[in-house]
C-alpha cells in the first residue's frame, strides 16, 4: 500500500471491542460473584461468536483453548462452554444490552462520521422494518408470535424483531439502532404486533437521541393515522409508502385534483429512463381522518423494458426542487431489507440459525448480540480505513470473515488491528513444528 493507513482512536475494531466489553461490565449480574465465568465474559463470548461469524455454538466451543486470541483481542478471561453460555445468557434482560448500541452510535457522532449521512433539510433518514429470525412448530414459547395453519391446524412459533437503521440513498453502509423484539408483553395473551413494537421503539429512540433530526421512511402498512400521530408526537418527519388499494379515498381525491388542475407534474429523461412526478400538498389522508393533511407524491420510472409506479405520503412540503430527493428517500426504505436483513442472512452472520432458544431470554439475547456485532461491523466499514482497505483487497464480506477466522484460529495475535494488517500487507509464515509424544521407554 502506497498510502499509510491511520486508525481513528475510537473507531477501529479494538477500540469498539473495548467499548462493548466495558458496557457488558456495567450490566448487573444475576449470579453470585464467585463464579469462574463472569456475566461480562459470557456476553463478550457471545458477541465474539457473532463478530467472528462462527456458525454455531458447537463450532465456537471447538476452537477454544488456553492459547487462543479470545483474551488478547476480545478481553475474555474465561470462555464458557456452549452449555454454560446458554445457561448464563438465558437469564439476561435484553433491555440491558440496548444502551451499548447508543454507546457505539455516540462514537460515530463524536467522530463526525454521521455528517456524511445527513439526507435533506439537516435530517437523517431512518428506515424501519420487521423480519422473522427463527420459526419452529416444535419449540413452543409463550412469549413469541403464534401462527396457526388454517388448513392443518399446525401451530408455528415465530421469533420476530423490528429493526431500524440510518440509511442514505448514496451510501451502502447503514447504522442500525437496537432492535425492538416483537414479543408478547407482560400480562398480554395476544400476539405482539409490529405496530406496537414500532411505538415502543420510537419512544426509546427519542429518549436516547432527543435532538436527532429524523425522517422516517417505511412501507405502505405504516401510512395510517395512528402511526403518523405517533411520529408527530416524537417530532419525526416521514416518507411513507401509499398504495391505491389501501388509500382509495386519497387516490380518488388526487385524481379529482388532477382534473381540476391542482396538482404539479414534472418530467425529465436521463440515460433513456423517463422520470415523471405528480405531487400535491395538503390533502386528507382518508375519509375518516380528513383533518389529517399530508403531502402526496406519485412517481413513474419508464425504461425501455419496464415501468415502475410508486407513491408516498409525507409531511415534508413538496416542491419541484425537492420532489426527486423525496422520491429517493422513499425508495431508500429498501436499505433495511437489502443492506440489513439480506446482509445478515447471506453474508456470514447465520441470522436464521437457532443458536439456542432457552427457557427465558436466550433467543432474544443472541439476536441482540448479533445485531450489536453487525453495528460494530458497519461502524468500521464506514469509518475505519484499515477495514475498508482489507475489504477492498479481499473483495467480499464472506472472504473477509473467512480470512479473519483463519488467522484467529491459527496464529497468536495481540489485537484485531494486527490481524487486519496481516491480511492487508501479508505476513511471514514459519515452518510448522510438530510436537510428538516422547517415545515409549
Amino acid at each position: 500500500m502506497s498510502k499509510k493507513i491511520k486508525l481513528r482512536n475510537n473507531l477501529n475494531a479494538d477500540a469498539l471491542f473495548s467499548l462493548v466489553r466495558s458496557g457488558f461490565e456495567e450490566i448487573p449480574g444475576h449470579r453470585s460473584n464467585n463464579r469462574k465465568i463472569s456475566l461480562a465474559d459470557a456476553l463478550m463470548s457471545g458477541f465474539a461468536m457473532f463478530s467472528l461469524k462462527i456458525p454455531s455454538l458447537l463450532a465456537f466451543e471447538a476452537i477454544q483453548s488456553e492459547d487462543t486470541n479470545f483474551k488478547s483481542i476480545y478481553k475474555i478471561n474465561n470462555v464458557p462452554c456452549d452449555t454454560h453460555m446458554r445457561t448464563i445468557l438465558d437469564e439476561v434482560d435484553p433491555a440491558d444490552i440496548e444502551p451499548l448500541f447508543t454507546d457505539v452510535f455516540r462514537q460515530l457522532q463524536r467522530g463526525k462520521v454521521l455528517e456524511q449521512m445527513v439526507f435533506m433539510d439537516g435530517c437523517y433518514l431512518i428506515s424501519i422494518g420487521g423480519t422473522g429470525y427463527f420459526s419452529s412448530n416444535k419449540l413452543q414459547c409463550d412469549s413469541y408470535s403464534m401462527k396457526t395453519n388454517s388448513k392443518t391446524g399446525e401451530i408455528t412459533y415465530q421469533d420476530k424483531m423490528l429493526n431500524a437503521a440510518i440509511v442514505h440513498p448514496d451510501i451502502k453502509e447503514v447504522i442500525p439502532f437496537a432492535p425492538e423484539l416483537i414479543i408478547k408483553q407482560d400480562k398480554e395473551s395476544k400476539n405482539d404486533s409490529e405496530r406496537n413494537a414500532s411505538n415502543r421503539f420510537l419512544k426509546k429512540l427519542r429518549k436516547a437521541h432527543p435532538h436527532l433530526s429524523l425522517i422516517v421512511t417505511e412501507d405502505g402498512l405504516s401510512s395510517n393515522a395512528p402511526h403518523i400521530h405517533e411520529l408527530e408526537k416524537h417530532q419525526m418527519h416521514y416518507i411513507l409508502g401509499a398504495k391505491k388499494g389501501d388509500h382509495a379515498f386519497l387516490f380518488d381525491y388526487v385524481e379529482s385534483a388532477v382534473k381540476d388542475g391542482l396538482t404539479t407534474e414534472i418530467q425529465y429523461e436521463n440515460d433513456d429512463v423517463v422520470h415523471q412526478f405528480r405531487f400535491i400538498n395538503q390533502v386528507p389522508l382518508n375519509e375518516s381522518d380528513q383533518d389529517l393533511l399530508v403531502n402526496f407524491v406519485e412517481y413513474w420510472e419508464t425504461a425501455p423494458k419496464r415501468t415502475m409506479h410508486l407513491s408516498w405520503i409525507t409531511d415534508l412540503h413538496v416542491t419541484k426542487g425537492n420532489v426527486s430527493e423525496i422520491m429517493r428517500g422513499g425508495r431508500a426504505r429498501w436499505r433495511i431489507e437489502n443492506e440489513t436483513f439480506n446482509t445478515l442472512k447471506n453474508q456470514g452472520y447465520h441470522f436464521e440459525h437457532n443458536f439456542g432458544h432457552g427457557k427465558n431470554n436466550l433467543s432474544v439475547v443472541f439476536a441482540m448480540l448479533m445485531m450489536l456485532a453487525f453495528q460494530v461491523d458497519q461502524t468500521q466499514q464506514i469509518s475505519c480505513q484499515l477495514f475498508q482497505a482489507v475489504l477492498g483487497k479481499l473483495g467480499s464480506k464472506k472472504s473477509l470473515w473467512e480470512q479473519i477466522r483463519a488467522l484467529f484460529y491459527g496464529y497468536k495475535f495481540d489485537s484485531m488491528e494486527d490481524i487486519m494488517k496481516a491480511l492487508l500487507y501479508g505476513f511471514k509464515r514459519e515452518r510448522v513444528v510438530i510436537l510428538e509424544d516422547s517415545p515409549p521407554s
